[in-house]
């Protein structure tokens, strides 16, 4: 069962080229293929460092925000570690019968 995934991340690095949104969407597509999650990126450039701030929003196969902490660290690459700076996961896990009274 598929559950409700909002992913947060903050990723920094001294100023280079400018395709830093372009990596990291990359670093994504592989990350969460097979997942049903779309990204969405802001990049801006600040006293000589390039920002990006991502919002990861759908529906994944996590059940906590645990799980997707594990995935990430056993499928992420050394420099999606090197470049990331703070993330906050939120997983809310489906659940059988209706949301109000759970029986249907």
């Amino acid at each position: 069962m598929k559950n409700e995934t909002y992913l947060d991340f903050c990723f920094i690095r001294k100023e280079t080229a400018g395709e830093f949104s372009k990596e990291i969407r990359g670093m994504f597509a592989t990350l969460f293929k097979g997942q049903r999650l779309h990204w969405y990126l802001e990049a801006r450039v600040d006293r000589g460092l390039e920002i990006v701030i991502a919002e990861v929003k759908g529906m994944s196969q996590w059940t906590s925000e645990r799980e997707a902490a594990e995935y990430l660290d056993e499928h992420a690459c050394q420099s999606f570690w090197e470049m990331l700076q703070g993330y906050r996961f939120q997983i809310y896990p489906a659940t059988e019968g209706c949301a109000t009274c759970g029986q249907r």
